[in-house]
């Protein structure tokens, strides 16, 4: 099952292992001064020379990735196999690197910054949102893929529903899914939270929309998409940005380095560009449910806030 929700609530990250990933942006208006700390450590060298661990990497020939065992961000599949977007991804860029071969080191999203900062692997490749409060933490590659939001609805959208303003105005039933960010996004745009139908995930959501409970289910555009792939009876809207503090808001997820490893971050941001410009990011992570919507030209720096 796909799990989009890629950050937890503030004052909760990364100490908690379950389901929500991006959950609410309570508190987003104060990420401001968050930022100006964390985004320093994505411009600055924290050592001498940024690091040895790039030296080190194409000496073993191997790089350990820490994934949190999601679908279809960084997972072991049926056939034991190392797969997901992140680490197909890590296997191109590690390669043009000098670094041969990735391994695998599974463990709880909660515990993907605490194993990186105590050595236990030397990349997270897990999808992980960019956000100031990890920019704190660790330094961050530019984003290999955004995230938008879409919505369920029955086919035909009857009610013509495009973005949280729409679900407001035409007073649709409104559902999105436990701990999701939408819940905020939808109270923003003035729907009252106590109306939000809460539902355990996409695949619920869906179940509400065909039988008529709601009419509609927000999530983001990777997970409504796919789900849709299953009924008849509904459809996905068109990606959209959610508007957060006045303004529109899009979500990234990148790859996690030690603050003192810039070097290697540098280097694996060179690859990472070359792999947008000449399109091929896209064919690696198109096998994963990402399509053009999902590409982007954020930077690291500009999702912690600087």
């Amino acid at each position: 099952m796909l799990r989009p929700h890629r950050a937890p609530p503030r004052g909760q990250l990364d100490r908690i292992p379950g389901p929500s990933r991006r959950s609410l942006l309570a508190g987003v208006a104060a990420l401001g001064a968050l930022g100006a700390a964390g985004c320093s450590r994505v411009a600055t060298a924290s050592g001498e020379d940024g690091g040895d661990l790039l030296d080190r990497l194409r000496a073993q020939g191997v790089v350990r990735l820490g994934i949190a065992g999601e679908i279809p961000f960084g997972y072991i599949d049926k056939d034991g196999e190392l797969t997901g977007e992140a680490p197909e991804l890590a296997k191109v860029v590690f390669k043009r690197l000098g670094v041969d071969r990735v391994q695998p080191v599974p463990t709880e999203f909660g515990s993907l910054i605490p194993g990186l900062a105590s050595q236990q692997f030397d990349v997270v490749a897990a999808g992980m949102y960019i956000n100031p409060d990890r920019c704190a933490q660790v330094i961050f590659s530019d984003p290999d893929y955004q995230m938008l939001d879409s919505f369920i609805v029955r086919k035909g959208n009857p009610l013509g529903l495009r973005n949280y303003a729409d679900v407001v105005a035409k007073k649709a039933r409104f559902a999105t899914g436990t701990g999701y960010a939408e819940i905020q996004y939808a109270v923003e745009a003035g729907y009252a939270e106590g109306d939000i139908l809460i539902v355990p995930d996409q695949v619920a959501g869906l179940n509400a929309v065909e039988a008529g409970r709601v009419d509609v289910f927000a999530g983001t555009a990777l997970t409504t998409r796919e789900v849709v792939k299953k009924s008849a009876r509904t459809e996905v809207t068109e990606a959209f940005k959610p508007i957060v503090g006045g303004k529109p808001h899009v979500d990234g997820g990148g790859f996690a380095f030690r603050p003192t490893e810039t070097r290697l971050r540098d280097a694996f941001n060179v690859e990472l560009a070359k792999l947008k410009k000449s399109g091929e990011l896209l064919r690696i992570l198109a096998p994963f449910g990402f399509s053009e919507d999902e590409m982007t030209d954020l930077t690291a720096k500009e999702l912690c806030g600087g």
